[in-house]
């Protein structure tokens, strides 16, 4: 069958680099339906309540805050070794439409956990938004995107195992979700040692929540421990602070 020929963009030769990357990660995956009635009730009282990513990037990097392995890298150079990183960096999938071409690029929010929730939202609604040019995640992984595929992945490996050039560049977590689509559960990938995904809220005021993680860093005895921790922030601190919006 004869077929056209198109080139891959550059925003899609990312997604190509990222899932060779990610397929290097031995990730075990754990999900949870979280009650979150509370957090909705509190949600409810907002006038422009923060997103939903904004809500799990600071509720993931509190508890990650108490949990140190939340925050630890493994990384090879320059010998096997884990790496701790003193506070959270975010990595946040943004979809947008560039050239009439749907992609998704990630938005680096450094120590969410000591930043308001409303300027967290604020960062997320303008990398979506704003000209690739104005947000410099997006103009870093654009230029590199540019490189030869062997200088590509070179720089991948490397900044992948050097353990403040990991953090720099992807980030100790990410978030992403499929949610403002629609149902489903998102088995998403990453070279990030932690990536949370999440599905809508039901009628029942209950969440799924997906945690695939690097087996290499921790086990699913925290990575529970870690879950029903979420729950709890959700439906504490991060409604304390939505309700401190409304008022």
């Amino acid at each position: 069958m004869r077929g056209t020929k198109r080139k891959i963009s550059l925003p899609r030769r990312f997604i190509v680099d990222l899932m060779h990357a990610s397929m290097r990660v031995p990730f075990i995956s754990f999900s949870r339906s979280l009650d979150i009635g509370p957090f909705m009730a509190a949600r409810a009282k907002a006038k422009s309540p923060p997103g939903w990513a904004a809500v799990f990037v600071k509720a993931f990097a509190i508890v990650a805050k108490e949990e140190p392995v939340l925050r630890t890298l493994y990384v090879k150079l320059p010998w096997p070794h884990f790496f701790e990183l003193p506070r959270s960096v975010a990595m946040v999938a943004v979809a947008r439409v560039e050239d009439g071409e749907d992609c998704i690029l990630p938005e680096k929010i450094p120590a969410p956990e000591e930043h308001p929730l409303a300027e967290i939202d604020a960062q997320i609604r303008r990398a979506k938004t704003a000209s690739i040019e104005d947000i410099p995640a997006f103009r870093k992984i654009l230029l590199a995107s540019r490189l030869p595929l062997p200088l590509r992945r070179f720089s991948w490996w490397l900044g992948l195992n050097v353990g403040r050039m990991c953090a720099n560049n992807f980030g100790s977590f990410g978030v992403t979700s499929v949610a403002a689509y629609g149902p489903g559960a998102l088995h998403a990938i990453s070279p990030s040692p932690f990536l949370v995904s999440y599905g809508m809220a039901g009628p029942d005021n209950r969440i799924d929540v997906i945690l695939r993680w690097d087996h290499r860093v921790t086990d699913a005895v925290v990575i529970t421990r870690a879950m029903s921790r979420l729950e709890q922030v959700l439906n504490t601190e991060i409604s304390a602070e939505i309700l401190a919006l409304a008022v």
